[in-house]
């Protein structure tokens, strides 16, 4: 177990009054040693706290005296102190095994801890979960939790999740439900594998025994140029279409049976089957938003000024709630603070995105009736394959595309594609040779660009 590191300390806090300072490792609270950000937070509710710090090889007592509940004022680095529950399933479909090699670290770890699932809103399979994990989660209210489920038949989810406890690890699912846990789930449809009548049949398990679900969002497979597993293949129209008749179908039956949707298809079925988004009501508030559930809604909503729509990218999770959890990976901060404007405010403009936005944006840019602003779908040959999403563009993309088009012009890069200030490939914006400029990925904040 490693010491959480103070990284940040709030002006006029608890804490800085108190005489904590960055660089601090924190190795107890009230002589508890907190194995993670949410024991964490419990610890520095109190109003008296004893902090045993490790400051430059040396240990001190700090006192901290602060109204009970009130914020301590610390940003921690990790938000998980002891070791990180890794994934050991071993699925067709996970796209961690389709990345190329040489890109961060950080980027080939496999997850599947429930603390980052209630944290960020990460996916968890409940396979290495424990009854006293359970005990936790219900003891200390970690909700909402998000589960991959992918196949409701006990033999169809071992074979997918390659791992044999696969079957059986969806009890959990029911006693998290069971509990009054808020879970909202997940099925990514592999063609050939638990489409068709398979989907028919985890559908029908859900409304059986896990209709108390809060949402279910319905995924395609995502699969890179670098993906060698056989069976993994992107799918057909026909095959989105047939998935999103399935779930349109379905939600009537859950309407009827529950007094909502649950299920929801995810805007790149419609995008493939040629279809027309549905209506934004019909997405119950956007529960999976992240999920690229009426993501295209929502952000038409805010370019036509309509409303907010869904909440934005990397909103899921209760880190901000939690005093001092870091926002790591794709919730950290999109950018590091540096927007570029570099062209003439008059300049022709060009909305980049990806293969997967350009059809979303085309249409509401063509309203605006400016024959001076473009959408330019950057195609990503760095994972190639069938993906075509905006927030997996790269550096290396952008840079072979933007090289050939002319200087002097505003090209928009959305938010999405940054972590940090930087791409996947490792490149940051000031590599590319044109000059950007970063804006939010949201209707509004591109309608605004455009102003």
């Amino acid at each position: 177990m490693s010491a959480p590191v103070v990284v940040a300390v709030a002006s006029d806090s608890p804490a800085q009054r108190a005489g904590v300072a960055p660089g601090d490792c924190i190795l107890a609270i009230n002589e508890q040693v907190p194995r993670d950000v949410i024991q964490y937070q419990l610890l520095v509710d109190e109003p008296s706290l004893l902090l045993d710090v490790d400051r430059g090889g040396l240990r001190h007592d700090i006192e901290v005296d602060k109204a009970a509940g009130a914020p301590l004022g610390i940003e921690v680095d990790s938000p998980l102190f002891d070791r990180v529950q890794t994934c050991d399933n071993h699925c067709e479909f996970c796209f961690i095994y389709q990345l190329p090699p040489g890109m961060r670290r950080s980027l080939y770890l496999k997850d599947d801890d429930y603390r980052l699932s209630f944290l960020y809103g990460n996916f968890t399979t409940l396979t290495r979960f424990t009854e006293a994990d359970l005990e936790r989660v219900v003891t200390e209210r970690l909700s909402p939790l998000y589960v991959s489920i992918h196949a409701t038949d006990p033999g169809k989810r071992t074979e997918m999740l390659r791992n044999r406890r696969g079957g059986t690890s969806l009890r959990w699912l029911w006693a998290l439900l069971d509990q009054g846990i808020e879970v909202h789930g997940q099925v990514v449809v592999c063609p050939g594998v638990n489409d068709g009548l398979w989907l028919e049949d985890t559908l029908a398990g859900v409304a059986e025994r896990f209709s108390e679900l809060a949402s279910l969002c319905v995924v395609p497979l995502g699969v890179s140029r670098h993906a060698d597993e056989e069976r993994m293949r992107p799918h057909t129209a026909g095959e989105a279409a047939f998935v999103v008749d399935t779930v349109e179908a379905w939600q009537g039956v859950f309407l009827a049976a529950v007094g909502r949707r649950l299920v929801f298809a995810a805007d790149e079925y419609y995008l493939l089957a040629g279809r027309g988004f549905p209506p934004a009501e019909a997405y119950e508030g956007f529960p999976m938003h992240e999920d690229g559930i009426g993501m295209a809604r929502s952000f038409e909503m805010g370019f036509l000024g309509e409303g907010s729509g869904g909440p934005g990218p990397g909103t899921s999770g209760f880190f901000r709630a939690v005093d001092g959890a870091p926002a790591v990976g794709f919730r950290a901060p999109r950018t590091d603070g540096h927007v570029h404007l570099r062209a003439r405010g008059d300049a022709p403009v060009a909305v980049l995105t990806g293969e997967l936005g350009a059809p979303v944006l085309g249409p509401l840019v063509d309203g605006l009736g400016r024959p001076d602003v473009r959408v330019l779908a950057v195609g990503n040959r760095f994972f190639g394959g069938n993906v075509g999403v905006t927030g997996l563009l790269v550096g290396e993309d952008l840079a072979r595309v933007l090289g050939d088009e002319p200087e002097g012009h505003r090209y928009l890069l959305p938010d999405v594609c940054l972590s940090g200030g930087r791409f996947l490939d490792g490149l940051v914006p000031d590599d590319l040779p044109r000059p950007v400029e970063v804006v939010a990925t949201d209707g509004a904040a591109l309608r605004g660009a455009l102003a």
